[in-house]
């Protein structure tokens, strides 16, 4: 089994992954606010959650979020917090699917006390 990525390294892949899947995302039509775009980067985080320690999903969400809000939903950059709680929404998706993905892949080993080293 390979070890897990740092955080640091975690947020790093997630925002280079999240610009490329621009692109991607260009040729399908899809660079406008819909549910194909959302889960096209709730599966990037996913996928880089299931390489990334736990501890990494709180920056993997929002680095992935930070695209999609500047991109896909307004155009051209410009992020927008016109709907406060529909970003949170999405922010929490993204950061969910990174970590359930994380946590799922994380290795099953049990420390002293019963507990998970979710850090690790």
């Amino acid at each position: 089994m390979t070890t897990p990525l740092t955080p640091s390294m975690s947020a790093a892949i997630a925002l280079t992954a999240s610009a490329a899947l621009l692109p991607t995302l260009a040729v399908l039509g899809e660079l406008r606010p819909t549910w194909v775009a959302l889960a096209a980067y709730a599966a990037l985080c996913a996928a880089v959650g299931a390489r990334s320690r736990p501890s990494a999903a709180p920056l993997i969400g929002p680095a992935a979020w930070l695209f999609h809000n500047g991109f896909v939903e307004h155009r051209h950059g410009a992020l927008d917090l016109a709907a406060p709680a529909a970003e949170a929404v999405h922010v929490l998706l993204l950061t969910s699917a990174a970590l359930a993905a994380a946590l799922l892949a994380a290795p099953r080993g049990r420390f002293p006390g019963g507990h998970y080293d979710l850090a690790a």
